[in-house]
């Protein structure tokens, strides 16, 4: 549903998004991290800076609040000159700033606005004047979604915080009830394994009065500027989209991700940032890998429909049904069986003695080493052994490959296979260690056999043998490569994804 239409929103590839926003000089927050979320999520970012901060991970030190003449003229220079297609608004330190941003927003009416309400510290502090907070709340009936954490919401109210998720809807519900507005209600000051979230209108805006979504709950201390990242983050994918459902989903898998890498970067001593910039440095292989680059980009939409498989979701926290990966270990080793034929066939056609052996060395692996996952739990676990269809139509893809001759076209079609295994392994893998329990994991064994780092530099190795088979191949083959490769690709999203539709 595009709940935009009558506004003028026209959905573009790459908006142009407008931060109006206060500083943060370490970059995890404010308009240094709406920057990033805006380009991490594929729009062009701008910004207008409310107020210049003194804080780093630790805390706030000073606030300098410019004049609000200035503050209108830095407004009226981007407006003036650019296309706003959507604006993010997060610190407004005054009342005076309010009114300024307010009176802006009327004389401009941007198609798509998103309000964070920067209005309660971590510690629980209120960090508005009275005056300015009901300036703050006679804002949300102008803007399309507002984006509080559970105080900041009750604020909004005038109530005590929710105590639990049912309290927090109802508290959506009344604030969308008496603005009009989206209500974004983040169970994030929660406790729990799931993290949920939902989206509110009961103007009939959305396709039900509340849209929830849930994702597991990422143990990290790690969470500075988490806020300002999710409102930029939806507002710019929002604008490509047109649909909150759409975007929200979109974006919560992003910043998941963004959080479970946040231990990456080592920035302050305090609550870090996230990892804007997460999936770009996952999706940069090693210089000299340009068609590799292409290929992965290609599947982009792919990937990210993996990871918010239900299966994947459920696999990675544990809570995955033993019928269902049962019946997907079933279709896996009777995939596996024939893929190893695949792979001696590729060593067959390698132009090379070091392709020979991997590849060959691949397809023993494949019938000693993996399969013996498979031995282990099928042989307590029964589930059907008979090969099912989208397991059949995914061997058919390759075994055709393997008989047209082409050893180009031939890896780009296997090479998936190492690829993705390797990307959800990994990342359900460090998912689960960043819980930091001591619970045991029902699926460790699996987890751990596609995070290994053999299977890492094995994955690397086939990416470069792709990589060489294009360099020596024509233009016509190499597009028939990035064709078997996406092919190959779809097939394994349908192949996480078919256990669902296997009769129990």
């Amino acid at each position: 549903m595009n709940t935009h239409a009558a506004s003028g929103l026209e959905l573009r590839a790459t908006p142009r998004v407008l931060s109006i926003a206060g500083t943060d000089p370490t970059g995890g927050a404010g308009i240094q991290a709406d920057l990033k979320s805006i380009a991490a999520n594929g729009g062009y970012g701008m910004a207008v800076v409310t107020a210049l901060v003194a804080q780093n991970t630790c805390g706030v030190r000073a606030v300098h609040t410019p004049p609000v003449e200035f503050l209108r003229q830095q407004l009226d220079a981007v407006s003036d000159d650019v296309t706003i297609d959507a604006v993010k608004i997060g610190m407004l330190g005054d009342v005076d700033v309010i009114r300024e941003v307010r009176s802006w927003l009327e004389a401009t009416r941007p198609p798509l606005v998103v309000l964070d309400p920067v209005m309660v510290a971590t510690s629980g502090d209120r960090l508005l004047a009275p005056s300015a907070e009901q300036a703050l709340r006679d804002l949300v009936p102008l803007v399309d979604l507002v984006t509080p954490n559970l105080p900041e919401l009750a604020v909004l109210l005038g109530e005590s915080p929710a105590q639990n998720w049912a309290e927090a809807l109802e508290q959506g519900k009344r604030l969308s009830t008496a603005t009009g507005a989206t209500v974004l209600v983040k169970g994030g000051h929660l406790t729990g394994a799931r993290c949920p979230d939902a989206l509110v209108n009961t103007h009939g805006l959305l396709a039900d009065t509340v849209v929830e979504f849930a994702s597991p709950r990422v143990e990290t201390s790690n969470t500075h500027g988490t806020g300002c990242s999710l409102s930029s983050a939806i507002a710019t994918v929002q604008a490509r989209t047109g649909d909150w459902a759409d975007s929200l989903s979109r974006v919560k898998s992003w910043l998941h991700d963004a959080l479970l890498h946040a231990g990456d970067l080592e920035v302050g001593t305090g609550n870090g940032p996230i990892h804007h910039f997460h999936r770009l440095f996952a999706e940069t292989p090693p210089v000299g890998q340009e068609f590799s680059r292409a290929l992965w980009r290609d599947i982009e939409h792919t990937r990210t429909a993996i990871f918010d498989l239900p299966f994947i979701q459920a696999l990675g926290d544990g809570t995955l049904d033993e019928v269902d990966f049962s019946y997907y270990l079933a279709q896996d080793a009777l995939y596996l069986n024939t893929y190893s034929r695949v792979l001696a066939r590729a060593s067959a056609l390698a132009p090379t003695e070091a392709a020979q052996l991997f590849w060959a060395n691949s397809a023993q692996v494949c019938l000693e080493v993996e399969s013996d996952l498979h031995r282990t739990w099928l042989s307590e676990h029964a589930a059907p052994r008979e090969l099912g269809p989208v397991t059949k139509g995914y061997l058919d893809h390759l075994l055709a490959a393997s008989v047209q001759g082409s050893y180009a076209v031939l890896v780009a079609a296997i090479l998936p296979c190492y690829w993705l295994y390797a990307e959800v392994g990994d990342r359900l893998h460090a998912q689960f260690l960043g819980r930091g329990d001591d619970s045991v994991h029902p699926y460790a064994t699996w987890l751990e056999t596609y995070a290994d780092e053999g299977f890492a530099a094995a994955t690397r190795q086939a990416v470069a043998f792709t990589d060489a088979a294009a360099g020596a191949a024509s233009a016509q083959e190499r597009e028939a490569m990035r064709t078997a490769f996406a092919h190959s690709s779809q097939c394994e999203l349908d192949f996480f994804d078919a256990p669902r539709f296997h009769a129990r």
